[in-house]
């Protein structure tokens, strides 16, 4: 269960892969207007997931701040 504010990630860039500093997270997929659903991601146990509908592939990385990706420019900033 995310605790605090659920992070956004997006791959308009077409990333083959991004690391995330979460494992409870969004994928909005490109940034709008060329977005697919926002949908929820939790990897659990996992360190990776793809996503089902962009097929993005996320991988956990316990490095990385809780909310921040590698490359940063795949977070999704708050309006």
């Amino acid at each position: 269960m995310a605790h605090g504010p659920t992070p956004h990630f997006h791959n308009t860039e077409g990333l083959r892969q991004i690391e995330v500093g979460s494992k409870e997270f969004q994928c909005v997929g490109a940034l709008p207007p060329f977005d697919h659903p926002h949908i929820y991601l939790d990897m659990g146990k996992d360190s990776e997931i793809v996503c089902p509908y962009c097929s993005t592939h996320f991988v956990y990385n316990s490095r990385l701040e809780a909310g921040t990706a590698n490359p940063s420019s795949a977070l999704v900033q708050a309006a």
